[in-house]
């Protein structure tokens, strides 16, 4: 910041020049005498403060007519007379602007405008006050200004004191005009015509009209402040009246007028046909708060239990689309597959259709991620012609996320139950528990044990939040819930749901969907059209094959998503106007090829043997691996394999010593030779009963030096009297055998039952042999 400063000299009139630069100002005068801060912005303005500074320093202060302070002025928008300023103090700041602190030296009149200058100038002429008279009417108008004006700094708290003593001290009148002219709050236009008048006895008595108006108004404004205070004590003593007057009405059994706010929560209460328990609930808490003062706490927590009270869709209700083709045409357009549950629900719509009054099912979709539980809920709730409302209960500890807060907790709520039919409208919608195997318990209740009531057909009519603290039918609602695995829900929640597992997709089934839902809503996604990208078979097989490994298709879609981003990057640049996507493109979007599908075919040493297992995230194949060297320490087993794995591998190990002769083996390799079984993926826990088919034949192999057929898996438990007994998972372990390159499995007998569920051109393309016996195993896997 750059400042000037000049002392301040003794300017007489015959100093002043005849032609100074002109400064417009607005809403503000500059009376002789007085100092005055001015800030400029205008460039023209600044230049016109430096060529004052390069010469004498003094400049005119006109007023303008216009009030617009960043607008230009011309010479037909200023007065004729102002004052003269010499510049005391002049400072740049860094934004361009300049800070002044000037003082008036004398009125002037504009004779001439004159040109040439980007700012205005002009010729003046210096306007003499002659010295005033101390004549009987100025002495008695001073002093009726001065006792004036100190009633004024009495009544503004911007006047220091001190200026009633010093207006009181002159004796010249034109600067006790000019002074108190300048200090008053009065009328820009008004102090113009001060600085107009020359006179000195009229200028003195323009100025007692000034200050006998603003008097007027500031006593105004301190009695009108008086009286605001005197009300505001009069409104408080007049509620406590009223309070003990409305108490002596209810004794005497009269009744007063309601507000507006209780007339609008009563009309609510009649128009939303409230149950009779929930219609004495909300008149009673209706009847509390009439008798409140609105500023009271418990004014608002009254007011907002009503407000959830009359809110709730008590009897409103959407109607069933009872179509049975229209649901059927709906569910296939929506998902491809998952015919067990479309069926399931087609079957509920057909009951409904002959029994109006049949309470809504309880399912529960249990399967891998991505397998389109969520959005298959959103597809029954269209089908049905029904809200869908969805709430996630993953991580959920707290009962009173499911049943709410009793109000006497502050801030409390309903519960999200109730919260979400709120927010529905209607009171059966279709209501979505998602990830209900991940809800944890704590201090604060097990949220598992509040769903109890909610999924119960026989309780759910009454279901009670804590907050509302009155029943609500539920019993309208169908809910839907979806898992990722069963075993960590409690048994009692599990029996009051209808179980329907998605399994994983096969890769025909992803082929299908990729082509016919996903490719199309990522191409729209990113901007693209059916012109500009076009995915070939081929590439869509190899994305399944070598890019994704899940049951599910949410990886599948993100590496669809992967090559529309490169297209659109291709051709936001111009580089291209459209593709074809084949598979020798997806390395340049994908890169290298993540999965290998052949697997299961490397398998060229005895001992090495292909399992299936299954995962929450669908099936997989595993490698059993056994190897025999010289010792006498016995079994060793490692990959992080869990007590029933252990227990399998020596269970496999005791049956073939027990049948050593039938095998050809000698009895005295197991004395002389150490065995060891490694299943890799060491990092990831095993555990579970279905790979002692797959022990066994690694053993078997090891001991007998003979390979496995190829292209074989197996899965089954095993016992020691040679029994193969049956296990679960059998789908999604033959999709994820029939992935890796698989084309033989063994299964054990009973598992013969969920060969419906495969899909049949798995079926065809794959053979399958069932055993119930242990030999049985080894003629299956080997060329004897």
């Amino acid at each position: 910041m750059d400042d000037i400063q000049h002392p301040s000299t003794t300017i007489s009139t015959n100093d002043i020049p005849g032609k100074i630069p002109i400064l417009p100002i607005v809403d503000t005068n500059l009376f002789p005498k007085m100092v005055l801060p001015l800030v400029l912005i205008q460039k023209e303005s600044i230049d016109l403060i430096d060529e004052a500074m390069a010469g004498s320093r003094m400049l005119g202060l006109l007023l303008s007519k216009r009030s617009d302070v960043d607008s230009r002025h011309t010479a037909n928008d200023l007065f004729r007379i102002g004052t003269v300023a010499m510049i005391l103090k002049m400072s740049k700041m860094e934004d361009e602007k300049a800070q002044l602190l000037i003082q008036g030296l004398n009125r002037f009149k504009v004779t001439r405008f004159l040109q040439g200058k980007p700012y205005l100038q002009a010729k003046i002429e210096v306007l003499n006050c002659k010295k005033a008279d101390q004549s009987m009417e100025n002495r008695a108008l001073m002093i009726n200004i001065a006792e004036q004006y100190e009633k004024i700094v009495s009544l503004s708290p911007g006047l220091p004191g001190e200026m009633a003593h010093m207006i009181k001290s002159l004796q010249e009148p034109n600067v006790l005009a000019d002074m108190v002219a300048s200090t008053i709050n009065a009328p820009v236009r008004e102090k113009q015509k001060v600085l107009e008048l020359i006179n000195v006895t009229q200028r003195l008595k323009k100025v007692t009209r000034l200050v006998n108006d603003q008097l007027e108004i500031l006593e105004m404004g301190s009695r009108i402040q008086n009286q605001v205070k005197e009300d505001m004590d009069k409104q408080q003593r007049e509620y406590y009246l009223r309070q003990q007057l409305k108490a002596i009405k209810e004794e005497l059994g009269e009744t007063e007028g309601e507000s507006v706010e209780i007339r609008e929560y009563r009309a609510l209460i009649e128009k939303n046909q409230l149950p009779e328990e929930a219609r004495k609930e909300a008149e009673r808490e209706l009847h509390r708060l009439s008798r409140m003062h609105p500023s009271s706490s418990e004014y608002v927590v009254a007011s907002s239990y009503l407000d959830w009270l009359t809110s709730l869709p008590w009897k409103s209700a959407s109607r069933d689309m009872l179509d049975i083709k229209s649901a059927r045409r709906i569910l296939n357009q929506d998902h491809y597959g998952l015919e067990k549950p479309k069926k399931r629900i087609l079957e509920y719509l057909a009951v409904r259709k002959l029994k109006k009054n049949s309470k809504g099912p309880i399912l529960c979709f249990a399967g891998p991620p991505g397998t389109g539980k969520t959005s298959l809920g959103r597809s029954i709730a269209k089908a049905l012609g029904r809200e869908f409302v969805r709430i996630s209960l993953g991580g959920v500890r707290d009962e009173a996320e499911i049943r709410g807060h009793r109000r006497t907790y502050v801030g409390a709520l309903p519960g999200r139950i109730i919260q979400n039919i709120r927010k529905a409208g209607k009171k059966n919608p279709v209501f979505m528990l998602d990830e209900i195997d991940k809800v944890d318990s704590s201090y604060h209740g097990d949220p598992s044990s509040a769903l109890l009531e909610v999924l119960d057909p026989e309780q759910n009519f009454s279901f009670t939040d804590h907050y509302l603290d009155v029943s609500f039918d539920l019993s309208d609602v169908i809910f839907l819930t979806t898992a990722n695995v069963l075993h960590t829900i409690p048994p009692p929640l599990r029996d009051r749901m209808e179980v329907l597992e998605l399994n994983g997709y096969t890769e025909d089934e992803k082929h299908k969907i990729a082509t016919r839902y996903l490719i199309p809503r990522q191409r729209e996604a990113h901007g693209l059209n059916a012109g500009q990208i076009r995915v070939t078979p081929g590439a869509v097989k190899k994305i399944i094959t070598g890019y994704t490994r899940e049951s599910g298709l949410r990886n599948l879609e993100r590496q669809i998503g992967t090559v529309c981003r490169g297209v659109a990057t291709k051709i936001a640049e111009a580089q291209e106007t459209h593709l074809v996507i084949r598979q020798e493109d997806l390395h340049e979007y994908l890169g290298p090829v993540q999965n290998r599908p052949d697997l299961a075919l490397r398998i060229n040493t005895p001992g090495v043997v292909v399992g299936l297992a299954w995962t929450p995230v669908g099936g997989e194949i595993l490698f059993v691996e056994a190897v025999a060297m010289k010792g006498g320490k016995g079994l060793t087993l490692t990959g992080q394999l869990g007590d029933v794995m252990k227990e399998s591998a020596t269970t496999a190990l005791s049956f073939i010593r027990s049948h050593a002769g039938k095998l050809g083996v000698d009895d005295s390799f197991f004395d002389t030779h150490d065995i060891h079984i490694h299943v890799p993926a060491g990092a990831i826990p095993k555990d579970g009963p279905s790979a002692g088919v797959t022990m066994l034949a690694a053993l078997v192999s090891l001991v007998t030096g003979k390979r496995v057929r190829p292209r074989l898996a197996m899965t089954g438990e095993i016992t020691l009297r040679g029994e193969v007994l049956p296990v679960g998972g059998i789908k999604e372990k033959i999709i994820a055998a029939h992935r890796a390159g698989v084309r033989s499995v063994v299964l054990p007998l009973w598992n013969q039952k969920d060969m419906e569920d495969v899909p049949r051109h798995i079926q065809d393309q794959m053979g399958f042999s069932f055993t119930d016996k242990m030999e049985d195993i080894i003629l299956h896997a080997f060329d004897l």
